[in-house]
């Protein structure tokens, strides 16, 4: 038999000790450093208080946490098995939660679930990456350069995007299609189809921003001119850039800020948390926010090209792809760079289902990383 057999054989039946030794732990510390950012954030948005926001914040990581590693540890190939399952609960509780969901600011996006509420699409994004790579698993080069193949996945993207933006939420529905997109490619869609979808879509904006709801409209309008409403439509943006800018370079001290401290910041629990932490601890301490989102996104891709297997990579990627959307969004969002949307930054803004959902995504990244010598069997293991 030779080496590498003997060594994949070794690698692919290892017990519960030999799986945890094969976590990266450098990844979870950088994900707990990321928590723990949230903690100090939330402690300063409840006026240098643990309640409400901080304690519950750090509780919810630690049960994520223990998640993410009860996950980590099911094999990849078990997971693989659900992914179509998965993809179809997920449908079935959009479609849930849009005849009997919980309505909030115009919207209608929860469900209640053991007395809290939960947001059924951010479920669904995971769900949908499962799904997708389990079709794309056994795809070669030729079938990917068939349109016909790719009929059935683009057909299970665009139901969840569309059963979303129905609620609506436009900005998870976006990052929902981004998120199938970066599956399509990674899996060896063509390049010159992705521009011909996205010259498609740049065409439909005029049509699509006259179906948006007035609300939707506005936010467009505002990031257009938010000068032209100054105290309505406008506000938002307007205070986040004044916060944005009070906070200079090293920032005005923890606790200090006085656009947080005084309440002329909107939601600085949840959308404008980034904000909030620029105003007290300025450009630098941005900076070093925005770095460690970076070395989480590049942990990540570095699972993708560690992993030997096509399930696991496109998982790896479409994890990934979800948590870089979630961040790039939400700090765009707060500079005024893309119209401010309901998108938070992950496991530093407050709220339950986002944090748990981010969690269970990093849990299935960490099994592609334990099990990135798993053999599926069908010749489509390698690279």
């Amino acid at each position: 038999m030779a080496v590498t057999d003997r060594r994949l054989i070794r690698e692919t039946n290892f017990g519960l000790t030999g799986k945890l030794f094969r976590i990266s732990w450098i990844y979870t510390l950088l994900l707990c450093a990321l928590a723990s950012v949230g903690y100090v954030a939330l402690y300063s948005a409840a006026g240098g208080s643990p309640e409400p926001y901080a304690a519950r914040h750090i509780l919810r990581f630690a049960f994520g946490l223990g998640l993410m590693l009860c996950i980590a540890m099911v094999d990849i190939r078990f997971i693989a098995r659900l992914a179509w399952p998965t993809y179809a609960l997920g449908v079935a509780l959009l479609v849930l939660v849009l005849r009997m969901g919980h309505v909030g600011k115009g919207a209608q996006r929860w469900i209640e679930l053991g007395g809290t509420q939960w947001q059924p699409s951010e479920f669904m994004k995971i769900a949908l990456v499962l799904a997708l790579a389990s079709w794309f698993h056994r795809a070669s080069w030729e079938r990917m350069g068939n349109p016909l193949f790719l009929i059935p996945p683009a057909i299970a993207t665009l139901v969840p995007v569309a059963l979303i933006l129905k609620e609506p939420n436009l900005g998870t529905a976006v990052i929902t299609a981004v998120v199938g997109g970066a599956v399509f490619l990674a899996a060896g869609m063509r390049w010159w189809k992705v521009i011909l979808i996205v010259a498609a879509i740049g065409g439909g904006l005029p049509m699509a921003y006259n179906h948006l709801h007035d609300y939707q409209r506005a936010r467009i309008d505002t990031f257009m001119n938010p000068e032209s409403d100054p105290l309505g439509a406008g506000y938002n943006i307007i205070q986040s850039k004044i916060a944005l800018g009070s906070g200079g370079m090293w920032g005005k001290g923890f606790l200090q800020g006085t656009q947080g401290k005084l309440n002329f910041l909107p939601e600085k629990q949840t959308d404008f948390i980034f904000t909030m932490l620029a105003e007290e601890f300025g450009l630098v301490g941005s900076l070093a926010v925005m770095g460690l989102l970076c070395l989480i996104v590049i942990g990540g891709t570095i699972i993708a090209l560690r992993c030997r297997h096509q399930f696991g990579r496109l998982v790896a990627v479409g994890i990934t792809t979800n948590f870089f959307m979630y961040a790039f969004v939400n700090i765009a969002m707060v500079m005024g760079a893309i119209p401010v949307g309901g998108v938070p930054l992950p496991l530093v803004s407050h709220g339950g289902s986002a944090m748990i959902m981010v969690m269970i995504g990093m849990g299935l990244l960490m099994s592609v990383h334990v099990h990135r010598d798993a053999e599926f069997g069908d010749g489509r293991d390698e690279i």
